[in-house]
């Protein structure tokens, strides 16, 4: 709120910028595998504290003023780093040129013994064409010969009784002379010699900052959290997100929520909703058609909570919590496969965990619970974990369902109430079109809307035809009765009362004892002859 109000989240971020993950360099440091380019980092990142400490110095919060404390004073590491290393070093110590020559004399006087060995050569190389006579004459090096004096073969001939053949070429001869074989043995000896102090030099730098680990860390947590709470503050003013307020009281009161992603990512303006849930009102059953907002409007709700406890602001008008320990979620459907469990299985298994684990003072998100079996045993178990949930549970839960057989829940169980989204369907020239208006009504839903999703999805028109002849029979098709008992194996997909046919009524209106055989013979053929 800080940052919010004085808007120096801004000029936070340009202080942060420059930073590297000083968390990542330090345990490269205690693991002594830091690379030249993360000290240099560190480096740079230390010599930005000062001027971010006077930043947060100017602003009134408890939190910021222990963090600019958390930074810390670490100007003597700074300065180390800065004299230590070259500005831009490589990207390995092993091809040296890591450590700066000021910082350490015998390194210096190493570098320089290898810095002056070109004019030597150059001196050598003029000196000996003139002592033979050859103008072709010329001085080189290569990492397996070292260095040598290369003629042609033309003029090998001329070669002094000095020279020793060093190596032989197609079209030159190559040789070595006892001078330059002085020359070579200080040269090479100097660079391995610096490359190893500079090799000493460098584990004493990450023995240094090794020391310092603690403080180090302590503000590495600090920038870390700066750079949470600029991130939050800046979403926050960009987005108008507003400060929640969690309360001891056992609510969860949300005005005007919106789900911070799909409104990030919608070409359309996001429909804001409304959430309200206390002692009186635990649950919500949530109904409505296919890609109407129910999900959303669920995940939007644990985002939004779980945001607020993080210290962001959240996506609402406005916002009230109560306690809440944990959010338990069954969303969605996948499967393990490779753990020999199915879809329907995982479903359970998450539901069971939910029931074994949620507490008063949990956020449970249900999402189509039962849809992986079949209307009978999915209708059951639906059933069976909205009352768990609304009677020994008594979470704050949003349950979204297809049963609608599920709304009467209400009726029942206290705490329990019904809201829907929904959509309208209105005539055009290509046939009905479905508008989603995404907003959650109370009161349970009337229908699913399947076929005009199926639509949209691009299913083809003669499969939504006959969809459309197959739902019009289900609707109007009597429950059906097993041959081998009273009770039906399935629920109706729908709640169209079933009627008597004509087999029936006249199986009513027999008295058996009043048939003679061959009476009851001649009604068998007629009913089949009818039902041909």
């Amino acid at each position: 709120d800080t940052l919010v109000q004085s808007r120096r989240h801004e000029d936070l971020h340009g202080l942060l910028s420059p930073i590297s993950d000083i968390e990542r360099i330090l345990a490269r440091v205690a693991l002594r595998s830091a690379r030249p380019r993360d000290l240099s980092g560190l480096g740079h990142s230390l010599a930005q504290l000062p001027a971010l400490s006077a930043h947060l110095g100017k602003l009134d919060s408890p939190l910021l003023a222990e963090l600019a404390a958390g930074l810390g004073d670490h100007g003597s590491i700074q300065a180390l780093l800065a004299s230590a290393l070259v500005e831009n070093p490589p990207v390995f110590l092993r091809d040296g040129g890591v450590i700066h020559s000021d910082y350490d004399a015998d390194l210096k006087h190493l570098r320089e013994i290898s810095s002056n060995a070109d004019g030597f050569l150059l001196e050598l190389e003029q000196r000996e064409r003139t002592r033979i006579g050859v103008e072709g004459l010329k001085l080189g090096y290569n990492r397996v010969h070292g260095y040598y004096i290369e003629l042609s073969k033309i003029h090998a001939h001329k070669a002094p009784d000095d020279y020793t053949r060093r190596q032989t070429l197609k079209g030159a001869e190559r040789y070595i002379t006892p001078e330059l074989k002085q020359f070579e043995d200080q040269v090479l000896s100097a660079r391995d010699r610096a490359l190893t102090r500079e090799k000493q030099l460098y584990e004493e730098l990450l023995d240094k900052l090794a020391s310092e680990l603690a403080p180090l860390q302590e503000c590495a947590t600090a920038l870390a959290t700066l750079d949470v709470l600029a991130s939050f503050a800046e979403r926050a003013a960009n987005l108008n997100y507003c400060q929640p307020e969690l309360s001891d009281e056992s609510c969860l009161e949300i005005q005007a929520g919106r789900h911070p992603v799909v409104e990030a990512s919608s070409e359309q303006p996001f429909i804001p909703n409304d959430l309200m849930l206390d002692d009186a009102r635990r649950m919500l059953i949530i109904t409505g058609p296919n890609m109407g907002g129910k999900s959303t409007y669920m995940r939007q709700t644990a985002l939004i909570v779980l945001m607020a406890h993080i210290g962001s602001f959240v996506p609402a008008n406005s916002a009230r919590f109560g306690p809440i320990d944990r959010i338990f979620t069954r969303i969605g459907a996948n499967d393990d496969l490779a753990g020999g469990r199915s879809t329907f299985m995982v479903e359970m298994s998450e539901t069971a965990h939910i029931l074994h684990h949620a507490t008063r003072d949990s956020l449970v998100l249900m999402d189509e619970i039962g849809r992986g079996t079949s209307t009978y045993d999915g209708l059951s178990l639906a059933h069976a974990v909205a009352d768990q949930l609304a009677e020994q549970v008594t979470a704050f839960t949003l349950f979204a369902t297809h049963y609608f057989e599920l709304t009467a829940t209400t009726d029942r169980l206290p705490g329990v109430d019904n809201v829907h989204l929904d959509a309208t369907e209105y005539e055009t020239a290509d046939g009905p079109q479905l508008v989603f208006l995404h907003e959650v009504k109370q009161g349970p839903a009337n229908r699913s809307f399947g076929l005009q999703v199926a639509a949209l999805a691009g299913v083809p028109r003669p499969v939504l035809k006959r969809a459309a002849i197959y739902l019009q029979e289900l609707e109007q098709r009597p429950q059906p009765v097993p041959p081998n008992g009273d009770k039906p194996q399935q629920f109706g997909l729908f709640n169209a009362q079933p009627t008597e046919s004509k087999v029936e009524k006249a199986l009513k209106a027999i008295d058996p004892d009043c048939l003679s055989p061959r009476e009851a013979l001649a009604l068998l053929y007629e009913w089949k002859q009818k039902s041909e």
